[in-house]
């Protein structure tokens, strides 16, 4: 990896639509070595998918939610159960297990507190749960996909 590498991402991580002409002209490289480096990193797994990044105010999705999620249960059945019911509801675009008080964290787009309800419901009903918080976004200071590129 190398700072050309490093451009590429960035150019990338910032409009993958870009053809690779422009992204070629956009690092000063040719466009077969620009396009044999894109396809290694792709290779190499750096580069997971090239995805359009969708306005959630535009698709009626306006609140944005936190859940902290905490459980008794600990076994893989609860686990399996668990990762299907979350996997199946599409309002929940992220789950992460975190260490601490808090078991799971979910990442939710709905489009109101009415909406939220209703994913909450649906949850509550797919799997057992021993606690659950909810922190809604009242004003994002910071979102962004790009990833920091100075630790490679």
């Amino acid at each position: 990896m190398d700072e050309r590498d490093r451009a590429i991402l960035r150019e990338l991580q910032r409009d993958a639509s870009l053809s690779i002409e422009d992204l070629s002209a956009r690092v000063h490289l040719s466009r077969n070595a620009c396009w044999r480096r894109v396809k290694q990193l792709e290779d190499q797994g750096i580069i997971r998918a090239r995805v359009a990044l969708l306005d959630p105010a535009k698709l009626n999705l306006g609140l944005t939610a936190f859940i902290a999620i905490r459980t008794s249960a600990h076994d893989q059945a609860w686990l399996d159960q668990f990762s299907a019911a979350v996997r199946g509801i599409p309002e929940i675009i992220g789950v992460y297990r975190t260490t601490g008080e808090t078991d799971y964290m979910l990442h939710a787009v709905v489009p109101d507190i009415a909406g939220y309800d209703q994913l909450y419901k649906r949850l509550i009903a797919k799997v057992p749960l021993t606690d659950v918080s909810s922190f809604f976004v009242m004003e994002k200071v910071k979102e962004t996909t790009e990833l920091p590129l100075g630790y490679i």
